[in-house]
């Protein structure tokens, strides 16, 4: 009979995901970034690890993230948007658990989803009358790509309209209309009847609409790669400008939407304003299920839908799941509920107001913008002294943009503030808190801005060292 000793025992079998999902994971715990520079995106794994926020974070609640050491960091990033109501809201994840321990059908097809019908009745009460009919879908590039398919369809034209820095998403017709060239590069032909205007120039957009073949002009209340706002009457006059010369005018509030600006949507602080499409998401998903929408009059879906055959012309798989369906309405209601939309005009307003004037102090601050709690600080090179334009010049001659590193990092590694550049090659920093956040937040985030702006007037100094160590690294990789 063989004999087991003590040094010879079966190791002990690992947790099954189906039966200790939590244990099972836990024996994973510290992979993350080797797993996805093996498997993911290796060079955004280098790119976190140069700036210090290879963090690996254990656990998130409202406007805060921890790290497995047990550190709190408060999120100003709220994943581009999507965690407006913060993370893993109690009423959203609890309307999740009781429709989930429901079983009911899902996805049937051949059938209308009461919960996709009452998310319908419940996002256009709060966008506009007259905008009273949804397409959903999974995304909100997802949705410009439907709106742009509903606009042609609708008006029998192909051309496009797009603001210069505009961001509608990455996908080949949202990409089309990208301000951007960076993210057009080495993607080959994209659609064709295209425009790029100059951001809130009037004239320009008349020019554009002048041959009578555009088809919509699509344009971000807030844009997101720059914070810039449209300037006040520019909304209702492009709408006049549409309408003269037959097109549509769809208003992209994928970011600036669902109370994040101070109104449920940005477009509504101008009460004229009466788009013919919306487009929803990020935050719509209460940052559990992802989601989108296209908002729009009746007549332009009953122009895509016309007839029994074409009832189902357009579609996407997953765009009425109820899981998103789901999450879709716990967020409408708890931003109703908790008075949201009020918090974040609040608080956005005395954000903006006290870091416009803690940047009077500093020369490198060109600008504060935005709307809400969807606002950013633009920086510039100092009109006056001579190092510190020295120190600029410097800089940009190794890497143009990089200089918002000395302000993202500081803020990271010194304050536990996790922010980050709008955009690539941009000096503009964007700042997104969730929008249950308080007074309290505000004024530690504001106080560690003075900070950490104080440092970079400091030439040499620790800031300007680690922002051209930065540049350096960044030329070799």
């Amino acid at each position: 009979m063989t004999q087991i000793h003590a040094t010879e025992m079966p190791a002990a079998v690992p947790p099954s995901p189906f039966d200790d999902f939590a244990g099972w994971l836990a024996q994973h715990e510290g992979r993350e970034y080797g797993l996805h520079a093996d498997h993911v995106n290796n060079s955004f794994v280098k790119m976190l690890k140069a700036i210090g926020f290879d963090k690996h974070y254990a656990r998130a609640e409202a406007g805060y993230l921890w790290d497995d050491a047990g550190n709190k960091y408060i999120d100003f990033l709220t994943g581009w948007g999507v965690f407006a109501l913060g993370r893993n809201h109690p009423k959203v994840k609890s309307m999740i658990r009781q429709y989930m321990d429901m079983d009911q059908p899902n996805l049937v097809r051949m059938n209308c989803s009461l919960l996709s019908g009452l998310v319908a009745e419940k996002l256009t009460s709060v966008t506009h009358e007259s905008l009273s009919r949804v397409f959903f879908t999974n995304s909100g590039t997802e949705a410009v790509e439907a709106a742009i398919k509903f606009a042609r369809c609708n008006t029998g034209r192909n051309a496009l309209v797009y603001c210069d820095h505009a961001f509608h998403g990455l996908t080949n017709g949202s990409l089309s209309v990208n301000g951007a060239n960076f993210f057009k590069e080495r993607f080959g032909n994209l659609l064709p009847d295209t425009r790029c205007i100059p951001f809130n120039d009037l004239a320009a957009l008349e020019q554009a609409l002048a041959k009578r073949d555009v088809a919509a002009f699509i344009v971000e209340p807030v844009q997101g790669k720059t914070c810039e706002v449209v300037a006040d009457g520019y909304l209702e006059e492009a709408q006049r400008l549409c309408r003269k010369h037959g097109a549509l005018l769809i208003v992209d509030e994928i970011q600036s939407g669902m109370a994040r600006t101070g109104k449920w949507f940005c477009f509504q602080h101008w009460p004229n304003v009466e788009p013919d499409i919306v487009c929803v998401s990020k935050a719509l998903s209460g940052g559990f299920v992802p989601v989108g929408a296209v908002v729009c009059r009746p007549k332009i879906l009953e122009t895509v839908f016309n007839s029994l055959e074409r009832c189902v012309v357009h579609s996407s798989t997953f765009g009425q799941n109820d899981m998103a369906m789901v999450a879709a309405l716990a967020t409408l209601h708890v931003i109703e509920d908790e008075k949201i939309v009020e918090n974040a005009a609040t608080l956005g307003a005395y954000a903006q107001s006290r870091l416009a004037k803690i940047g009077e102090s500093c020369p490198f601050v060109k600008e504060v913008r935005g709307k809400g709690l969807m606002f950013g600080i633009d920086f510039h090179r100092p009109k006056e002294g001579l190092k510190l334009k020295a120190a600029w010049d410097m800089l940009h001659t190794l890497n143009f943009g990089v200089f918002g590193q000395m302000v993202v990092i500081p803020l990271m590694e010194k304050h536990r503030i996790l922010t980050q550049v709008a955009g690539y090659h941009t000096e503009v920093i964007k700042f997104l808190p969730a929008l249950v956040s308080t007074r309290d937040d505000i004024d530690y985030f504001l106080k560690a801005m003075e900070e950490v702006l104080a440092d970079t007037m400091r030439i040499p100094g620790t800031a300007w060292d680690t922002v051209f160590g930065l540049a350096k690294r960044t030329l070799k990789a």
